[in-house]
């Protein structure tokens, strides 16, 4: 077989990207847009030895998990890879790649991870759910000023304006700033030769406060006629911060190290309510998000995860807690609900800053911060080293009953994993965007004296591969059984 062979393939698996797999005359084939059932016809765009990738020409005999998508864009964008997939089937798919995480990758017992697998959690409604959307500003082939997303595996613009994950305001956002650069001739950012000025647009959207915010990732040091863009910009409702960031770099980098306000506040506000016994209650945590500030983009279903956190961690109102990879605080607030003591960590300074002022301003006093990687920071605090802004050096500090992860898709350092198993926390509660990298830190934590007791995976971000997973586990030295 060579490049452009057009071939029919039954398409019997799913690929973690979301491609359809199948096998012709022996050879695997990954198909883009295929769903297991199908029968396509392909064409071969790529051979390696054992393997080759396809392109879907057309579906001859459609799988029964098969729908049409809403969107006309879903397969040349990149964003929705599991979109001509019934939601259902998505929800199934994604718990048992946790599944098969747990088990092919940590090394757990099959029969174990059935055992201790709650019900994925799935969306009410699978669109619109998204409160953060940062869209490339570039230029089409007639040279006409484009915003979009990437295609897949590129970096070519595909222009999207109303994408059906994001918020209705998008369109109208997207469409008041490719105005102002045209009547302005401001220009966008053009990869290839580091020329033009805008980059990204960053929007932002509290779904509780119904509060805006726009970012314009520039490549120099100032946006020319500012006010004419905040002034129109300003005429949508809920706009609350208008700002830019300076990213001169050539890199695939979206924000900037600095962030100027031009027009509002420096922030939004969001709310996040707490669910006990499957039900919303009014009890509510306030949130202070910047525009570089690391919050979950699908607000109803993190009220569930961050709840489940809660739930996991097993409280009663005395334990000292550390909450690494904390971000601006989100689940350190919820925990610290029901805690003695909570410490957060957490590498970005504005993040830490938006943590502490969402502190006060929900009142909470028994929680502390700390800027620093968390590689660095927790080990210096179980080795005793003192640092300028450590001020307390306490048992319960090196000793906590409870730790909880919500590391980047890399997973935890490795120094990390060490120090949680220095320190023995009772219970260990990982929150996990990436199962392979959760299954492969759980099976050290379990080769460490830890037993895995529940697990539960949260689907955040509908029609695409990607999957929250929460674990609890349990300190329980040489008795441990579930090594990994």
């Amino acid at each position: 077989m060579e490049k452009n062979d057009v071939i029919t393939l039954q398409v019997e698996d799913m690929g973690v990207a979301g491609e359809g797999i199948g096998k012709y005359r022996g050879v695997i084939f990954f198909v883009k847009d295929a769903i297991p059932g199908d029968v396509i016809r392909a064409r071969v765009t790529k051979m390696k030895k054992t393997y080759g990738y396809g392109r879907l020409e057309s579906v001859l005999i459609p799988s029964p998990r098969r729908v049409d998508p809403p969107c006309p864009l879903h397969r040349q964008c990149g964003g929705c890879q599991l979109q001509a997939m019934a939601y259902g089937e998505q929800l199934k798919w994604k718990e048992e790649m946790v599944q098969s995480n747990l088990i092919r990758l940590g090394g757990f017992d099959p029969e174990l991870v059935e055992q201790i697998m709650e019900p994925i959690i799935g969306m009410d409604e699978p669109f619109r759910y998204r409160n953060k959307a940062q869209f490339p500003v570039g230029l089409d082939k007639e040279g006409e000023i484009v915003t979009g997303f990437y295609a897949s595996g590129t970096h070519n613009i595909i222009p999207v304006r109303d994408c059906l994950l994001g918020i209705v305001e998008n369109e109208k956002i997207l469409q008041v700033i490719t105005s102002y650069m045209r009547e302005n001739h401001v220009s966008p950012y053009l990869e290839k030769t580091g020329e033009g000025l805008v980059r990204h647009i960053l929007i932002r959207c509290g779904f509780s406060t119904k509060e805006i915010m726009v970012c314009l990732v520039i490549n120099g040091d100032e946006i020319p006629h500012k006010e004419r863009l905040t002034d129109a910009l300003c005429e949508i409702e809920g706009m609350t911060s208008i700002s830019f960031s300076r990213n001169k770099e050539m890199t695939n980098v979206i924000m900037g190290g600095d962030v100027t306000t031009i027009w509002g506040r420096s922030f939004i506000m969001d709310g996040i309510h707490l669910w006990e016994g499957g039900v919303r209650t009014e009890s509510t945590i306030m949130y202070r998000i910047s525009p570089q500030s690391f919050y979950q983009v699908n607000p109803m279903q993190t009220e569930k995860l961050y709840s489940l956190a809660l739930e996991y961690a097993g409280l009663t109102g005395k334990e000292t807690v550390w909450d690494l990879y904390c971000g601006i605080g989100s689940i350190s607030l919820f925990l610290a609900q029901k805690a003695g003591k909570v410490y957060g960590v957490e590498i970005v300074p504005q993040a830490i800053e938006d943590a502490r002022e969402n502190a006060l301003l929900n009142k909470i006093e028994n929680v502390e911060f700390f800027v620093g990687k968390v590689e660095e920071v927790l080990p210096e605090f179980y080795e005793g080293i003192r640092r300028k802004n450590f001020s307390d050096m306490s048992a319960e500090m090196l000793h906590p009953d409870v730790i909880v992860v919500d590391p980047p898709r890399k997973g935890c350092d490795e120094k990390c994993l060490d120090t949680i198993l220095n320190m023995k926390p009772k219970r260990v509660v990982y929150v996990s965007c990436d199962s392979a990298t959760l299954a492969r830190d759980l099976k050290i934590l379990c080769q460490g004296g830890y037993e895995l007791k529940r697990v539960r995976a949260v689907d955040q971000f509908g029609h695409t591969v990607h999957v929250e997973a929460i674990i609890m586990m349990t300190y329980c030295g040489d008795k441990a059984k579930n090594k990994g």
